[in-house]
């Protein structure tokens, strides 16, 4: 029988200004573990993504991430403490409880990618 078994799925996430969108990830506390041939592979504990340094017209504004975590309360504070909104000039949500079940806020990056960060309430 053929081993399907995955390890790992990473997104590609675009940059505008690759070493700006690469200090922005690391003042909120990611790791870069690698950084070559225009990609730098990001992770926080088992979470993991690949910054690149390429991004097509309008693709960043039209870009989202996705973070469960288990306090998401713990993360907003995070966040806050971090001082990425006044350092980078972006945007951080409230938290919010959403209808599905869930939450969260929302974390631009430098690009404009939306971070949504958030925890299952049901």
């Amino acid at each position: 029988m053929a081993n399907l078994r995955v390890t790992e799925i990473k997104a590609f996430v675009p940059a505008k200004n690759f070493d700006v969108s690469r200090r922005f990830y690391l003042d909120l506390g990611f790791t870069q573990a690698s950084e070559g041939g225009g990609v730098a592979y990001f992770h926080f504990g088992q979470v993991s993504f690949l910054l690149q340094d390429f991004c097509a017209d309008g693709l960043a504004e039209n870009f989202m991430m996705h973070i469960l975590v288990e306090d998401v309360d713990a993360w907003w504070a995070h966040v806050q403490a971090s001082g990425v909104a006044a350092k980078y000039g972006v945007n951080i949500g409230p938290l919010e409880s959403q209808p599905w079940g869930m939450r969260d806020f929302c974390l631009f990056d430098p690009s404009g990618v939306l971070w949504r960060i958030g925890q299952n309430t049901d």
